[in-house]
């Protein structure tokens, strides 16, 4: 909100609270700020509703039925289930509201995380070896010769790195696939890649043109409690810092720059992505996609793009401009 265009939009701001009620939102970005390592939470003030049909979309209305504000398009920045698996972004396309971001198939292919690895590598993209477990808690003994240790384990269509623990033995594999299933019922197992981490942003102009950004290289991601780009390190630790453009030859940064765009475009994306590899010594391996990344002050998809030229203010616009351009 602080650094949108004000002359050219009105924001009406709308937060959800962690029980799912949908509120007047807060107007002052300040007040949205973490405090130390406290993170903002969402203050219920009065319930809010959208319009689910396309001849009032955009409606938002109080309970007892009067009109809060109409929208014209819709920024979900919201991250991991029901935000950005294409559940909302599903609800948007029956209420006839135009919104930012990929649609309902991209989301959910994106947010799971084995479903993203099967469509990238029908497109030849370079994934990791997985295991994939559905209904079981172990690993057979070919399936352990094959990933080898480490291997982090993660919920399936989870999000913000939550449920994700890096495991070194075996003896421990039941108990970080048990907290893996506390956040979904399918769990991927994934060998450890060695190499840098290295994100970088597609950004889709109204015309549907598609650049990416300098790739940023993450540094100090192991130098965290959690051991890895967790929770803690990528929300409230400042310890992480990032190289833009990442130090690599070009000619590594330019095929960081193409898979990321062929990322995006085996996944069916719209607007934004963000696209993480590790760049081993034999070349960059596809890590995941967020089909909404980070936008909050040491967000890297924002910093990758102002780096690369393109401003937040402007990028702010651009996205916004696609989504109603896309869904006129």
């Amino acid at each position: 909100m602080s650094h949108i265009d004000s002359d050219k939009y009105e924001v009406i701001p709308v937060g959800i609270t962690q029980d799912g009620r949908w509120t007047v939102g807060e107007s002052d970005p300040a007040r949205l700020q973490r405090d130390g390592r406290e993170l903002p939470t969402v203050t219920f003030t009065r319930s809010l509703s959208l319009s689910m049909e396309p001849a009032t979309k955009g409606q938002l209305r109080f309970e007892d039925g009067t009109l809060f504000a109409t929208a014209d398009v819709v920024f979900p920045i919201l991250h991991g289930r029901f935000g950005e698996d294409g559940t909302i972004q599903g609800m948007f396309e029956l209420s006839g509201i135009p919104f930012v971001g990929p649609g309902v198939l991209s989301s959910a292919n994106g947010m799971d995380k084995e479903y993203t690895k099967k469509l990238a590598a029908a497109e030849g993209l370079p994934i990791g070896r997985e295991v994939i477990l559905r209904g079981r808690t172990f690993l057979s003994e070919a399936e352990q010769d094959l990933l080898g240790l480490p291997v982090f384990v993660k919920p399936a269509r989870g999000g913000s790195s939550i449920g994700i623990s890096r495991v070194t033995s075996w003896d421990d594999l039941p108990a970080a696939v048990e907290l893996a299933l506390e956040h979904d019922a399918k769990v991927i197992v994934e060998a450890e890649i060695i190499g840098s981490e290295v994100e970088c942003g597609v950004l889709q102009y109204p015309d549907g043109t598609l650049v990416a950004s300098y790739p940023s290289m993450l540094q100090g991601t192991d130098s965290s409690d959690e051991g890895f780009y967790g929770f803690d390190t990528k929300y409230l630790d400042d310890i992480v810092t990032a190289k833009i453009p990442a130090p690599l030859p070009p000619a590594t940064l330019e095929l960081v720059q193409s898979l990321a765009i062929e990322t995006f475009k085996a996944l069916n994306c719209d607007g934004l992505a963000r696209v993480d590899f590790f760049v081993t010594d034999k070349g960059p391996v596809l890590n995941e996609i967020n089909t909404m990344p980070g936008f909050t002050p040491i967000s890297m998809y924002p910093q990758m793009f102002a780096a690369s030229g393109v401003a937040y203010t402007d990028l702010l616009d651009i996205l916004i401009q696609r989504a109603l351009v896309r869904h006129s």
